[in-house]
C-alpha cells in the first residue's frame, strides 16, 4: 500500500483460518489501521489482492470512543441503530439475544452517556453482532478500558469464538492480553508482516 511516495507496506502475505483468533500487533505508524481498512473494503491496495471465503460476514468493534454524558439514547436504542427501522418480533428477539450475550440486559434502559467505558464497548460489540457476523475485527477495542472491563470484553470475545466459531482479528498494543486470549499473531513492522503462534511471539525492537 502506498500513499503518494510513501510505501506503508509491501509484499505482505498472510492467511487467517476460519474460527481462529489472531492479534494484529506492531508499533504505531506501521499500517495496522490501513490494513484493517483494506480488509473492510474502505481502501483499495495499490497492488495485490486479498480474498475472503464467500460466506464471510464481517463485524467491526471500534476503539473506545467516549460518548458525551448528555447522549440521550439508551443502551438498547443505541444497539438498535444497527437494526432495521421497522422492529419485527424477529428483530426484537435478536436485540434481546445480543443484550443477553453481552451481559447488558439488566441495564438496557440506562442512557449510553451514563454507562461505564466497559458497558459502552459491550454495546458496540452487541451492535456489531446484530448483523450476525462470522468474523469480528476489534480495532484496539480494549484501549482506554480499565483492567476489569478489558477482561470482561475479551471474555465475551472468547465465548463468541468458542461457542459460535466466530473468527477474531484483534488489533492491539496489549501483548499480555493478546497472549491470554489470542492463539495467533500477525506482526506488522518495517513494511513487512510476520505470522506465528501467540505463545512464541517476540517483539522486534531493532
Amino acid at each position: 500500500m502506498k500513499f503518494d511516495t510513501k510505501t506503508v507496506f509491501q509484499d505482505i502475505s498472510f492467511k487467517l483460518e476460519e474460527g481462529s483468533t489472531t492479534a494484529l500487533l506492531g508499533p504505531n505508524g506501521t499500517g495496522k489501521t490501513t490494513l484493517i481498512r483494506i480488509l473492510m473494503g474502505m481502501l483499495t491496495p495499490t497492488t495485490g489482492s486479498y480474498q475472503f471465503a464467500s460466506d464471510v460476514k464481517l463485524g467491526y468493534v471500534p476503539q473506545f470512543r467516549n460518548i458525551d454524558s448528555e447522549y440521550p439514547l439508551s443502551i438498547r436504542a443505541f444497539i438498535e441503530l444497527n437494526a432495521p427501522l421497522f422492529k419485527t418480533k424477529k428483530v426484537k428477539d435478536q436485540v434481546n439475544h445480543q443484550l443477553s450475550e453481552t451481559h447488558l440486559t439488566e441495564i438496557q434502559n440506562t442512557r449510553m452517556g451514563e454507562a461505564s467505558g466497559g458497558q459502552k464497548q459491550r454495546a458496540y460489540l452487541a451492535q456489531a453482532l446484530l448483523d450476525q457476523p462470522n468474523m469480528i475485527i476489534l480495532d484496539e477495542a480494549t484501549a482506554s478500558l480499565d483492567p476489569v472491563a478489558k477482561e470482561e470484553l475479551m471474555g465475551l470475545i472468547e465465548h463468541l469464538n468458542k461457542e459460535h466459531k466466530i473468527t477474531v482479528l484483534f488489533v492491539t498494543h496489549d501483548i499480555p492480553l493478546a497472549k491470554k486470549y489470542m492463539n495467533n499473531y500477525l506482526y506488522l513492522n518495517k513494511g513487512t508482516i510476520r505470522q506465528g503462534k501467540m505463545k512464541d511471539f517476540k517483539e522486534d525492537f531493532e
